[in-house]
């Protein structure tokens, strides 16, 4: 078991004094209370301090006080230079209050590990604000993969962030809202050591990056999985699968399309190599999420194939208006089939019936 680390904090002589463990618990106790003349930073600073106290009480009345400062006092703190261990802290004891979260997500001060919390939770602002911070999405894989396994990321926030690594929605793929792909610009890719590990991230040497991967993973794999592509993925980050899925070959895409993180799924359905028989084949494929079958449905390309059409309306993982939009292309033999069919939703079989009624076929 590891130890944890020690948190060094930074105090002003007056400040110290009531957070010193060699202080009387008389006084910590008081000052656990928040009633301290000290500027709002350095309050809730002592209020942690002295949440980690050896005495019960103070430790209890710290954390009530820090948890309940005044609004002002509060917002005072989130915006301000505080310490990460005290923005983290508060992250965690305001996890259900979506615009105090909004605050730490914009203050700098935060740490990587505060912001692969908050892109974990449900407050969809929070999400977007994190998935906007493309240095640190460059910086701390964990992030990434906290917004694909999210079910607060929308599609536009896992578009943002995929476009960002360089995989661009395709023009073919049109949404059904088009108010759905309507989102802000990305920000913060200002700084050289960024736009530096961009290009990076994104090099085209597919061999190579095979090559390094192999190397850099060997000793972690047993002998017999040497070679083995299904092993190897186990061991790569979510970065690492994303670049996969974009540069990697037909077997690859197999294994990363049925990720369970959305940005690597989405990454492998969207990839400049995917075929025509592989999309062929997923649209029939009942182990991949509702979300690549969305995609492959919104992509005009894709869907001027009739095979294509007939596994999406076939599959009971298709989202439901999606599948009832293909049957009205469908021939007469194919609407029996899906008519009579026990494997899709009733209302896809319902609506197949309904097309025969009126074309007078029953």
């Amino acid at each position: 078991m590891t130890t944890p680390a020690k948190i060094k904090l930074t105090l002003s002589a007056q400040a110290e004094r009531y957070a010193r463990r060699d202080a009387p618990v008389e006084v910590r106790r008081l000052a656990a209370k928040g009633a301290l003349p000290l500027p709002p930073v350095e309050l809730a600073t002592v209020l942690f301090a002295l949440t980690h106290d050896p005495d019960g009480e103070v430790k209890t009345r710290a954390r009530e006080s820090l948890e309940t400062l005044p609004d002002a006092v509060c917002d005072a703190v989130l915006t301000g230079e505080a310490h990460p261990a005290v923005l983290g802290y508060l992250a965690h004891a305001f996890k259900d209050h979506g615009a105090r979260l909004e605050k730490i997500a914009l203050n700098p001060a935060a740490d990587d590990r505060t912001f692969v919390f908050l892109a974990g939770l449900p407050h969809k602002r929070v999400v977007e604000i994190v998935a906007n911070n493309q240095t640190r999405l460059l910086r701390c894989s964990e992030i990434a993969e906290a917004l694909g396994e999210n079910p607060a990321a929308g599609r536009s926030t896992i578009d943002r962030v995929l476009s960002f690594l360089g995989f661009e929605k395709p023009v073919a793929e049109v949404y059904e809202d088009e108010s759905e792909a309507t989102v802000p610009p990305p920000s913060e890719l200002t700084d050289e050591a960024a736009a530096a590990a961009l290009r990076a991230f994104l090099g085209d040497d597919a061999s190579a990056f095979a090559a390094s991967l192999i190397e850099e993973h060997e000793g972690d794999l047993d002998p017999e999985d040497q070679g083995n592509l299904f092993a190897l993925v186990q061991k790569m980050t979510i970065m690492q699968k994303i670049k996969l899925a974009r540069m990697g070959n037909k077997e690859a895409r197999g294994l990363l399309v049925r990720d369970r993180n959305k940005l690597v799924s989405t990454a492998a359905i969207r990839s400049p190599k995917i075929t025509e028989n592989e999309v062929e084949s997923l649209a029939k494929a009942r182990n991949v999420s509702d979300e690549v079958l969305r995609i492959i449905a919104m992509n005009r390309e894709w869907t001027r194939n009739y095979t294509v059409k007939l596994g999406l309306a076939t599959n009971p993982k298709c989202p439901l208006p999606m599948a009832i939009k293909f049957l009205n292309f469908f021939h007469e033999r194919e609407l029996r089939q899906i008519m009579k069919s026990k494997d899709v939703p009733s209302a896809v079989s319902s609506h197949a019936r309904r097309l025969l009624a009126k074309k007078g076929k029953i």
